[in-house]
């Protein structure tokens, strides 16, 4: 894989506040990547500096093989960002906005007409061109956001929490023209998030917490290794379940039994097999893995 993202030895302090604090990362062409952490854990900063918006103390940053300090409106061109708080005119209307933007950027005429085209039909945007932002919902603010950032054709799309506040309905739309955009264009997608289930799909996900990484690897490869499994049972009695020596609960229907990880659930379901006539077995989830690294729990679990 070709990297994309390289953040080596990067400090940033405010005043007595440390919030980065030598942090080291890369990042492969077309991968989702999960950038996790509680509020102050360092996110915003690492993002402020990899966009060009706020000078580090120390370290080097790698955009597509731009140096930051370099190279800093090649770096620009190369990410597109859409940050939890819009920065769309809302007494425009959707057409103006994102004309407007790309004008930034030399785009205008043909050039223009033609990419906001491309993007409409990729975010189905076509509908609301005349409408003024203010009058869109939240899902279709989002969608707007999506396309200001993409106006240029950049090469990695930056999502600093995208679909906090969205209705389910308007997440999964969001997500869907994510989907697209990453096989379609093998977009790099650099998120952080405080839905947990929203890192399911990543390629990797790596763990913040006070300036420092906690913890990186694939969604499996951290379950494995920071949580446990579980075997839900269903159809025998607690003193059943009791027989089994496992730490359990009770859920509708029968029991969750506790288990370090699948090849102990494995073994318990072959020594015990007259009582798993109806049982499933399930993976760890991300919350409880966050929770293990920084012992705090993220907001936005649904």
């Amino acid at each position: 894989m070709q990297e994309i993202i390289r953040i080596e030895n990067l400090s940033k302090s405010f005043k007595e506040v440390k919030a980065v604090k030598e942090l080291s990362f890369s990042v492969n062409e077309g991968e989702l990547f999960a950038f996790l952490g509680v509020n102050g854990a360092g996110k915003s900063t690492t993002i402020s500096i990899m966009c060009g918006q706020l000078k580090k103390d120390n370290g080097k940053v790698f955009i597509n093989g731009f140096d930051i300090d370099n190279d800093k409106n090649s770096i620009k061109r190369n990410i597109g960002a859409v940050f939890q708080n819009s920065v769309l005119d809302k007494a425009l209307n959707v057409y103006d906005n994102l004309k407007s933007r790309a004008a930034l950027y030399g785009i205008s005429g043909k050039m223009f007409e033609k990419r906001l085209d491309e993007i409409s039909n990729m975010l189905e945007l076509h509908d609301l061109h005349k409408r003024t932002l203010g009058r869109l919902s939240g899902g279709q603010r989002r969608r707007v956001d999506i396309a200001r950032a993409l106006v240029h054709d950049p090469k990695i799309l930056i999502l600093d929490e995208p679909t906090t506040g969205l209705d389910p309905q308007s997440r999964k739309k969001v997500w869907d023209c994510l989907a697209q955009l990453r096989k379609n264009r093998n977009m790099t997608v650099f998120l952080t998030t405080h839905y947990m289930e929203e890192t399911a799909d990543a390629d990797r996900v790596l763990i913040i917490d006070d300036g420092r990484i906690c913890a990186m690897g694939t969604p499996l490869e951290l379950k494995n290794k920071y949580s446990g499994d579980f075997v839900s049972i269903y159809g025998i009695s607690e003193a059943e379940v009791q027989m089994l020596k496992r730490p359990y609960e009770k859920i509708v229907g029968g029991y969750r039994l506790f288990v370090n990880d699948t090849a102990q659930a494995v073994e318990l379901i072959m020594r015990h097999g007259e009582l798993f006539g109806d049982f499933e077995i399930t993976k760890g989830r991300m919350d409880d893995v966050f929770l293990a690294v920084t012992g705090k729990q993220l907001l936005g679990r649904n």
